[in-house]
């Protein structure tokens, strides 16, 4: 057939594998000649007569240099006519090179970020992903990396939602797919600001992150699975993708949670920073390795939180929840502040305005100070630490340390 003598043609030629030296043998001295190992290239050398079936059986032990001096002859000889053989042998010689016991198997942890940089360095981006967006970029990628590691059964896998609401812990049963499935409906809150699909459909009321939870989960026919990895991954990229073609305006777009609002650069900070709490717990229920974001990111989040606690604060003393305002001041002016110390990577200082959301919080009116790490930090604002269970180092005003404590864990929701 013409089709096999095309192949034949393309066979590769495979070089002999390296002759083993004798682990018993004296190296150093010089063998007899009568003593030489036989020359497989000798041309008075007897090779055995084979079968094509006895000679792929062969390869293995050809790969390992376990052949007698004939059946190499024979099996390369076999080689060069016969291109499934050849490929066969080809992998096989690869395979024998990955045994060498000095030889690490594990690939360099570095070597990602240098193709990458070697990407970007020679054909750098047109439409560069804005600083802002950066966390929220990074973040969904790395719980992609996630969903992408876990098998079928995993996203059935039970996660555990742990969040504080009224003073009170409040606890939802839910499965890894179905807290994407959350993910991909509140961040629909952002995609609408930016005039794109809202993935619960059109003419949806304004609804809470809660609600909008729980009508996207009650529309389905049946239960989430690994289906609604697609349609949230190509979501966090169109989100990506416009801003990044939109402008410097639209950072300051309003972004509405129905009892609140965010600017859109401050939004896809906080939708970071609630998917890396999430693919943490999805990480937690499939036990998989899952670290902190990096600590510029994580910065950001702490940051967002620490702005967010002096209205927060100023909500639970609406509704009994906090001691009342001791000293107002004028909007603007500097007024009585806790000093929030965070340690660890990301970490920083904030002074936290105590009696009005409108004064400025000043390391000269701090009454108290609390010292936390990090990522302890971001989890009692996630609400899966209570604020009796962060490990604070305490100094100052009792009553202010406890307010700032519990408004930190009022910022979490399901």
């Amino acid at each position: 057939m013409a089709g096999d003598g095309d192949e034949v043609a393309r066979a590769p030629w495979i070089p002999g594998p390296r002759r083993a030296a004798d682990d018993h043998a004296d190296l150093t001295a010089r063998l007899p000649e009568e003593a030489e190992e036989p020359d497989v290239d000798d041309p008075d050398l007897e090779v055995p007569v084979l079968t094509h079936n006895v000679l792929k059986s062969l390869l293995g032990a050809w790969a390992l240099s376990a052949c007698s001096t004939g059946e190499t002859r024979a099996v390369e000889n076999h080689l060069t006519v016969c291109a499934p053989c050849a490929d066969e042998a080809l992998r096989l010689r690869d395979a024998v090179a990955l045994l060498h016991e000095d030889r690490d198997l594990d690939l360099d942890p570095l070597l990602r970020s240098r193709v990458l940089e070697n990407c970007l360095g020679r054909r750098p981006a047109r439409i560069p992903v804005p600083d802002w967006v950066t966390p929220y970029d990074a973040e969904t990628a790395r719980l992609d990396a996630l969903l992408r590691d876990i098998g079928e059964s995993e996203w059935h896998a039970p996660v555990r939602l742990k969040w504080y609401e009224e003073d009170r812990v409040m606890r939802r049963k839910a499965t890894v797919a179905a807290v994407i499935g959350h993910l991909l409906a509140v961040d629909g809150l952002v995609s609408t600001a930016l005039g794109l699909d809202d993935p619960l459909g059109a003419g949806v009321p304004e609804l809470s992150p809660t609600e909008r939870t729980e009508a996207f989960w009650s529309a389905l026919d049946r239960p989430p699975n690994r289906s609604l990895r697609g349609p949230w991954r190509d979501q966090s990229h169109t989100l990506i993708r416009t801003v990044a073609f939109a402008g410097r305006g639209v950072a300051d777009l309003t972004v509405t949670y129905k009892d609140f609002a965010l600017p859109l650069r401050d939004s896809l900070l906080e939708r970071a920073f609630e998917c890396w709490l999430h693919a943490d717990d999805i990480a937690n229920a499939v036990a998989y390795p899952y670290a902190p974001p990096s600590g510029a990111h994580l910065h950001g989040m702490i940051d967002l939180a620490a702005r967010l606690l002096p209205a927060a604060l100023a909500n639970r003393r609406r509704t009994g929840l906090a001691s009342p305002a001791r000293h107002l001041v004028t909007a603007g002016a500097p007024g009585r502040s806790l000093h929030l110390e965070i340690e660890g990577a990301g970490g920083g200082h904030w002074y936290i305005a105590l009696d009005s959301p409108a004064a400025v919080g000043s390391a000269d009116h701090a009454v108290a100070q609390v010292a936390m790490d990090g990522v302890e930090f971001c989890q009692l604002v996630a609400g899966h630490i209570t604020p009796e269970e962060a490990a604070a180092g305490q100094d100052g005003d009792r009553e202010a340390i406890r307010d700032v404590l519990a408004a930190a864990a009022s910022l979490s929701r399901l």
